[in-house]
């Protein structure tokens, strides 16, 4: 008589506490990522008083780690192919907690872009990672819960380590605000460990690189998905670079504004991730075509009305643009992952690496414009971006939907 085949585990449902553990230590993992990871922006003319450097080399406290983040997490994604899910994304969270706390006692400058650079290498081993291990953990029907929950504690994450940022500057010291950061993306990967199920459903994979290259080229020789690749880089460029020199501009008379002030404006990121649920809704009843070059065109006018010197007007333009920044981004997202015919999660990966490139470079090119030509010249940088970008929405109007030549269900 045969040994009966092992039972297959099943997957996670709502309600159940393997679901609330779950989503307890990805909403931690989540708010610590974005917390660590943007924290820097609202304190980066306190870099440039403190070290003496310019606009453009203060920013590179960001744009480095955003950087190398693009670049790493298409090898962070192959990795936890083979060495699992879990231990990559708790190793990333350990690591980059730790980096960040050193961060906090930097002696100088360059020790500084030292750390943010290795923070922005071990931060992608989760965002590359999270996605995979929700689908293969959670049952059908509870993923966009689980989903949900993790990408709102990035939104929150990233909101909440811009605001505490700036005002314990003003308490105390920007090391105490990035020491708090990093103590609390500690306290995140413990709950991460400790809370997040072992996988069940994950089978180690060898190492393939010539696999995994055959498929980004397949990606890049669709047209429609070079284009949003595209969207991805001009868009987020632009709203990073918005952000980034917003703080100089409120800091100088005649605004004058505190730390905790200028943190305070990043809550506007609330707006953000409400439209991004609505707006993404919205797409799916009128269509991604019709609804992305209107988010498109809102940045547009937000930045127009960033020009004028009234601070009402100025927060009103910081609104919209994060409103439509946060729809355009959820429209185009989901769109590669629909447009994609297989590997979708290389698709979503050269997304992600193009929309952190946009805010590596672009967010330091917006410096030599802050610097040359104050605010006009970074809303003159934005503009043509986001006109590329909506010039683009318009070529994917009228680009056919690809067809699948896999058989059914492949």
């Amino acid at each position: 008589m045969q040994d009966p085949l092992p039972e297959t585990p099943s997957r996670l449902v709502s309600g159940t506490p393997a679901f609330r553990r779950l989503n307890l230590a990805l909403f931690a993992a989540g708010f610590s990522t974005f917390a660590i990871l943007y924290c820097v922006q609202p304190l980066l003319p306190e870099f440039s008083q403190e070290f003496h450097v310019s606009a453009a080399v203060s920013s590179l406290s960001l744009s480095l780690s955003t950087g190398l983040l693009a670049v790493a997490m298409l090898v962070a994604g192959s990795l936890s192919e083979v060495w699992g899910r879990k231990p990559v994304m708790v190793a990333s969270l350990f690591a980059s907690a730790f980096l960040t706390l050193l961060s906090a006692a930097a002696p100088n400058w360059t020790s500084l872009l030292l750390a943010r650079m290795a923070i922005g290498i071990t931060l992608s081993g989760l965002p590359a990672v999270a996605m995979a291990y929700v689908s293969e953990e959670v049952d059908p029907k509870s993923i966009g819960l689980a989903m949900g929950l993790f990408i709102g504690g990035n939104a929150v994450g990233g909101m909440a380590g811009r605001i505490i940022s700036g005002v314990l500057t003003d308490l105390g010291s920007w090391r105490v605000a990035i020491g708090l950061i990093g103590a609390v993306g500690l306290a995140s990967a413990l709950a991460a460990w400790r809370s997040l199920p072992a996988s069940a459903h994950f089978h180690p994979r060898p190492a393939r690189p010539r696999q995994l290259l055959r498929s980004f080229g397949e990606h890049l020789r669709d047209p429609g998905l070079r284009a949003l690749f595209a969207e991805a880089f001009l868009l987020m460029g632009g709203f990073v670079t918005i952000y980034n020199y917003l703080g100089y501009r409120l800091t100088e008379p005649p605004y004058s504004l505190s730390q905790s002030a200028i943190g305070a404006i990043f809550s506007a990121y609330l707006i953000g991730t409400l439209s991004s649920a609505w707006i993404g809704e919205l797409a799916g009843r009128l269509g991604r075509r019709r609804v992305l070059w209107a988010m498109i065109a809102i940045m547009i006018a937000g930045v127009m009305l960033t020009l004028f010197h009234h601070l009402a007007l100025i927060l009103a333009g910081i609104v919209a643009v994060t409103f439509g920044f946060f729809g355009a981004h959820s429209i185009a997202s989901s769109w590669v992952g629909n447009r994609a015919l297989g590997a979708k999660a290389q698709a979503s990966a050269l997304y992600l690496f193009c929309y952190y490139l946009g805010s590596s470079a672009i967010g330091t090119l917006g410096g030599v414009f802050w610097t040359h030509g104050g605010w006009p010249g970074v809303a003159a940088l934005v503009t043509v971006l986001l006109i590329a970008a909506l010039v683009l929405s318009l070529r994917l109007m009228v680009l056919a939907p690809r067809e699948s030549k896999l058989p059914p269900g492949q």
